[in-house]
């Protein structure tokens, strides 16, 4: 029998906004990608770092302009610091559950590099805001000396925004494929990635962040996944949401969803980009299905009981 192969995006609420948070966090995310081992599925895991990365810019951007004597440290770099992080966390966790169910497996933490196209659309207008927020005089000082891009943030002050693209190659995928037919769990394209664009001296890391759930969906596109899987803080996609007649979806079809995304149902920068992700992925495959679902309920969402399945 052909073992089935899941691709896990693991959202904010798995993790944490400080190291004790997050080793406190992961210790039940490991019993969820446990769970799912056990059921004996192949588990490839991504995650976001929105939280984490921001801390390590903040930090190091302070340590570089307020007397630490430490050098600037580029954005993509920082987004490394963060998979490994991170990586180190959830690897520990899921090890230590693995260990406690007697199950022989080695976890492997990938520092995932994701190629983007540096004509893509989304560099004419960055978006994501990152770091540390600034007056408008440092702000329009630190853009003049560093051509960087900074907005006025809900009256908070001026922080630096950079792209966010669609990912178009994950580098490191063939360690990926081996890790997993050797029978390892498997961590990769953490916080979507590390931005690189493909030049003639090789690859070259950008200033941009690649949406987890969109790197999660090319990933299992890419490695041939039976199943993507987007854990979030809600047990199923919900239209209404909020409102009077809001109503919970055990599934939806391609075109289905697309219609409530026309009907703007789905909130930018919650919901929207899990579900556009999961369209993603489903259309480029012939049998591919994907889930949307809590942390806590995976395991009874794989298998039919609560959650939100997308499907052609």
């Amino acid at each position: 029998m052909t073992r089935k192969r899941l691709v896990i995006a693991l959202g904010g609420n798995a993790l944490g906004n400080s190291p004790e948070e997050q080793l406190d966090l992961v210790k039940q995310t490991a019993k969820t990608i446990v769970d799912l081992v056990e059921e004996d599925y192949d588990v490839i895991i991504g995650h976001g770092n929105g939280p984490q990365v921001g801390m390590i810019n903040n930090a190091m951007e302070f340590s570089a302009n307020g007397g630490g004597k430490t050098p600037y440290m580029p954005f993509p770099e920082c987004g490394a610091m963060s998979q490994g992080y991170i990586g180190y966390h959830l690897t520990q966790s899921i090890e230590g559950e693995l260990e406690r169910r007697n199950i022989k497996k080695d976890v492997a933490c990938i520092v995932t590099q994701v190629v983007v196209d540096p004509n893509d659309k989304a560099f004419e207008k960055p978006t994501k805001p990152i770091g540390s927020f600034y007056t408008k005089e440092e702000a329009d000082k630190i853009a003049a000396e560093k051509g960087f891009v900074f907005v006025e943030d809900a009256g908070r002050g001026y922080r630096r925004v950079v792209p966010s693209p669609i990912p178009t190659r994950i580098v490191e995928l063939n360690v990926v494929e081996q890790l997993v037919q050797a029978g390892d769990v498997v961590i990769t394209v953490g916080g979507g990635g590390i931005p690189v664009i493909e030049t003639q001296d090789g690859l070259q890391g950008v200033a941009a962040v690649i949406d987890k759930d969109r790197s999660s969906a090319k990933l299992a596109l890419d490695a041939k996944a039976d199943m993507l899987v987007i854990l979030t803080a809600v047990d199923r996609v919900c239209i209404n949401f909020n409102k009077p007649d809001q109503k919970a979806l055990a599934e939806m079809t391609i075109a289905e969803a697309k219609q409530y995304i026309s009907e703007g149902h789905f909130a930018p920068g919650s919901m929207l980009p899990k579900v556009e992700a999961c369209l993603d992925f489903v259309e480029a495959t012939n049998n591919g299905v994907a889930l949307i679902t809590s942390l806590e309920k995976a395991k009874d969402a794989l298998k039919g009981e609560t959650g939100t399945i997308i499907k052609k």
